[in-house]
């Protein structure tokens, strides 16, 4: 698995704590639709300063420190199959 296949697992468990729509994640996260969509689809490979800055508004939006190395760290655990937000399910 890539490093940024495991960013997207990440950004998509985060998102899925923050209760947010991917859009409204992405605002929080002072970043725009597009290039949200796109790390959480392992289709963008985002800078070590990005990461910091991720980890830095997930931390706020969320209550709870998450570093930027814990962005790029595997854990089963945060991987979201079964329903999003929206109540679709998530192609497997």
């Amino acid at each position: 698995m890539t490093s940024k296949e495991v960013l997207a697992i990440n950004l998509k468990y985060y998102r899925y704590l923050s209760q947010l729509s991917q859009e409204k994640f992405a605002e929080a996260l002072n970043t725009n639709l597009i290039y949200e969509n796109q790390l959480e689809k392992g289709r963008r490979n985002p800078s070590l300063d990005m990461l910091d800055k991720l980890s830095k508004k997930i931390s706020e939006l969320l209550g709870i420190k998450v570093d930027s190395h814990e962005l790029i760290l595997y854990d089963e655990k945060k991987i979201i199959y079964s329903t999003r937000i929206d109540g679709k399910n998530y192609e497997k």
